[in-house]
Formats: structure tokens, C-alpha cells, sequence
């Protein structure tokens, strides 16, 4: 049986690798700490890279698809692909944030307190927190709710001019969070390497 033929298979394998370069190489400074970061940056990479793929693949794709009139239309990605991608993103977005406030609650020179304040020391992270979160606040308050209603996937029916306008919601607010990444991955990583205002 190969672990490789199937997603959960994949993410399995790729955590038992972890554990035995943690433990085979004798990683004696991996700790709690350190492994909350550890998963915050796997799941931002998922949900940044999920971020990425709809702006700079999906939505492109779909529209390419619409104005072809002999193509199968975005029937395909609209029912199959966008909602299971779309259940990735947020649970990726929400364990991003959730596993970053627990790495900021046991790192040694911040609290939580202290980035959401911008305290001495702490606005870079701080500032970082504070664009994930208003990203976090944009996939499950403007994204999700306008994408369910674009998509059919509240049971209920919708005038084209809710459509048309949910597409616009979701589509700026998700352009937001692209832009919103850029400078949120520089706070993020500039923190762990020293970077101060």
C-alpha cells in the first residue's frame, strides 16, 4: 500500500517523516514552542498558498472559462474544485491563526497582549497579528458567507443580483488579503529574524 495514493496518506507520511528527523537527528531544542510555530507556518503556508491559488489561478480560470462559449464552462471547478478548496482555506486560515496566538502566548520576549498592543519590542510581530487577523476576519465574515451564496452551497436560491454582487464582496475581499499577505509574511518572518521598526 502506497501512503502516496491518497491526501491523508500524504499528510501522514509527511508528519512521521517530521518526527523522525526530530527524534533521529536528536532535535533537543524542538519544543512546544517551537513545534506551535512549526505548524503555524505549515498551516499559513496552506492557507496563504490556498490565497494565492484562487486569486492567481481559480478566478482567472473560471473567467477564461465563461467567455468560452465551445469550452465545458466553470461548471467543473465551481462544483468540485472551489468548495473543497474553499474548506481547506478556512480551516487552514483558522488554524494559522489560532497555533500563531499560542506560539505568541509561550514565546519568551512577547505576549499576545504585547503584539496587539504594539508594546516595545513587539510591534513587528504585532503588526503581522494584526493583518492576520483582519485576513482571518475577511475568509470567514466576507468570503465564505458570499462564497456559499455564489457557489449554492446554503440550500438557498439567490437573485443574480446577489450573485453578482457576492462575487464582488468575496473577489475584493480576497484581493485584500493578497495584498494584505505581502506585508504580513515580511512581519512574520522579519520577527524571528530580528527585524525591528
Amino acid at each position: 500500500m502506497n501512503p502516496l495514493t491518497s491526501v491523508k496518506g500524504t499528510i501522514i507520511t509527511g508528519f512521521i517523516l517530521t518526527a523522525i528527523i526530530i527524534f533521529g537527528a536528536g532535535m533537543s531544542g524542538f519544543d512546544a514552542m517551537n513545534a506551535k510555530v512549526w505548524l503555524h507556518v505549515l498551516a499559513g503556508v496552506v492557507w496563504i498558498g490556498l490565497l494565492y491559488y484562487f486569486n492567481f489561478v481559480q478566478v482567472p480560470a473560471v473567467g477564461t472559462a465563461l467567455a468560452d462559449s465551445d469550452g465545458p464552462g466553470p461548471a467543473a471547478i465551481n462544483k468540485y474544485v472551489a468548495p473543497k478548496a474553499l474548506l481547506w482555506f478556512r480551516m487552514a486560515a483558522a488554524v494559522t491563526w489560532l497555533t500563531g496566538i499560542a506560539a505568541l502566548e509561550s514565546h519568551p520576549s512577547t505576549s499576545t497582549m504585547a503584539a496587539f498592543t504594539m508594546q516595545e519590542g513587539s510591534q513587528v510581530i504585532g503588526l503581522g497579528a494584526w493583518l492576520g487577523t483582519i485576513m482571518l476576519f475577511n475568509v470567514w465574515v466576507l468570503i465564505w458567507p458570499n462564497q456559499k451564496k455564489i457557489l449554492g452551497l446554503d440550500g438557498k436560491e439567490h437573485a443574480a443580483e446577489d450573485i453578482a454582487k457576492a462575487k464582488v464582496v468575496a473577489l475584493m475581499a480576497s484581493r485584500t488579503n493578497t495584498v494584505l499577505s505581502i506585508p504580513m509574511l515580511l512581519c512574520m518572518i522579519g520577527f524571528g529574524h530580528g527585524l525591528t521598526f
